[in-house]
């Protein structure tokens, strides 16, 4: 298995310290409701998971919530309720839109708020090893602590930034005190009206990037396997994260793999709650959440692309055909005889092995749902073979459907689908009048297909696909 490193810049064999699989994953800053750029990365992430476990590794995936940073305070005060209130109103929507795109829960989820004793401890001892520093703050009660990235001589390696690069990088944290431009906050005064907490420093909050480290080091140990983020967060938060915690603890690398989902673009512009952005609950009545999961993860997870209403509806029409490929080998299994002998995973193995030699390429989702689309095709193809359909060979096709979609954790169950059910009765008129349609063509009676065409359409609401081997419908 070979994961692209962003630490080295290319691709390498996946070997883990030690099992399980230590993997942790920048999660969510509370502040709005989320969006598909969210969903992006939360898939993405789940099926490296997913996929890690389908291939015999165990895997303690931690995820964190950054339940309290300036953009949280914003939000509170744009909602005119406290922090923690916008925190967890936004924390119950990541949760409602991730359970419906069957994200798995994380292992642990952690929490800014109740890691302060361990941030403040880490604050502490880079202040004992000569690696940050304090300043007194603009209220002269309290005090703010920087980290001193000259002490640090990898200071860059992640983001392959040079100092004047990353000088100008560092800008979003001004502040002319600061011994060195890229020397970032670990330790933050209080501000009027803000919450926070007690400290050998005064009173005050962490910086953002102290937080990750000190909850990943708690949760999963001086060293971690895999770091997933957004492409976003490469500089400087995971570049800051490597900086504090390898001068910390002197084990490097933190990560062994750094792991960066592309962003999802909405227009020419990244998908962000500053800029524009698409809620996932917009989205969700009217596009099947299964179909909405395999839309985000169809492309390979390193690529940025642009988030486009076609191709949503597209991958909508391409999940329907997997779902109706299963039923109607489902279909055509019934009253079949169970004692048929399987045809063995032979039938199939040219499949399954397709799949993994995709995945094995740094979780290349784009080449394995091709692959799953081939065997789709193969099982309509058996299905609409009828009395000489191989059952053994459909019930093993039917089998790796299910284990292969379930790695990407895409349900095939037609319940999800947001469109209108058909219900028993009218299904089988409609499986009715289409194999009376398909004889008609066989029959080479133009008119009379046309005709049932059309019936089908007005009574229905069906279009009919054909194929040499046998004739398919959907919904409209």
């Amino acid at each position: 298995m070979q994961i692209t490193n962003t630490l080295s810049g290319h691709k390498e064999p996946f070997e883990p310290a030690a099992l399980p699989v230590r993997m942790y994953v920048c999660g969510l800053t509370p502040k709005n409701e989320p969006h598909l750029g969210h969903a992006r990365l939360f898939i993405a992430n789940d099926v490296i998971r997913r996929y890690l476990e389908y291939r015999g590794y165990p895997v303690k995936y931690v995820q964190n919530f950054t339940d309290i940073d300036d953009k949280t305070i914003a939000a509170a005060n744009r909602e005119h309720i406290s922090a923690a209130e916008v925190a967890r109103r936004y924390m119950d929507g990541y949760f409602r839109d991730m359970d419906a795109l069957a994200v798995r829960r994380a292992d642990e989820f952690t929490y800014v708020t109740e890691y302060m004793p361990q941030i403040i401890d880490f604050v502490a001892q880079l202040i004992a090893k000569g690696h940050a520093y304090t300043l007194p703050a603009a209220n002269g009660a309290d005090s703010d602590v920087y980290f001193a990235a000259n002490t640090f001589p990898d200071y860059g390696k992640l983001s392959k930034r040079g100092e004047d690069a990353m000088q100008a990088g560092a800008r979003i944290e001004p502040d002319e005190r600061k011994h060195d431009p890229r020397d970032f906050a670990l330790w933050k005064a209080a501000k009027p009206d803000e919450p926070w907490w007690e400290s050998p420093w005064g009173k005050g909050r962490p910086g953002w990037h102290i937080e990750c480290s000190t909850m990943a080091m708690a949760t999963l140990g001086e060293q971690i396997d895999i770091h997933g983020g957004g492409m976003d967060l490469i500089f400087p938060h995971h570049e800051n994260e490597i900086a504090q915690s390898e001068a910390l603890t002197g084990v490097a690398p933190f990560a062994r793999y750094w792991v960066h989902t592309g962003l999802l673009q909405y227009g020419d512009e990244k998908m962000a709650h500053s800029g524009k952005f698409v809620p996932i609950r917009d989205v969700l009545p009217t596009v099947p959440a299964p179909a909405l999961r395999l839309y985000l993860l169809a492309q390979s997870y390193r690529t940025q692309f642009t988030y486009k209403e076609d191709q949503v509806a597209a991958t909508v029409t391409r999940w329907r055909r997997w779902v109706e490929a299963r039923q109607a080998a489902e279909r055509a299994l019934a009253g079949v005889d169970t004692a048929m002998p399987e045809a063995g995973s032979d039938a199939y193995a040219d499949v399954r092995d397709e799949f993994i030699t995709a995945m094995d390429d740094d979780f290349n989702t784009s080449r394995a749902t091709a692959a799953i689309d081939d065997l789709v095709r193969r099982l309509n193809e058996l299905a609409a073979k009828r009395e000489a359909m191989p059952a053994g060979a459909l019930r093993d096709g039917l089998a790796l459907l299910d284990e292969l979609t379930g790695v990407l954790g895409v349900a095939l169950d037609p319940a999800l689908d947001v469109r209108r059910q058909v219900n028993e009765a009218d299904r089988a008129a409609i499986e009715a009048l289409v194999a009376e349609r398909f004889a008609a063509r066989q029959a080479k009676n133009w008119a009379e297909a046309d005709r049932l065409r059309k019936e089908l359409d007005e009574r229905y609401g069906v279009v009919v696909k054909d194929a040499a081997q046998g004739s398919t419908w959907e919904l409209k």
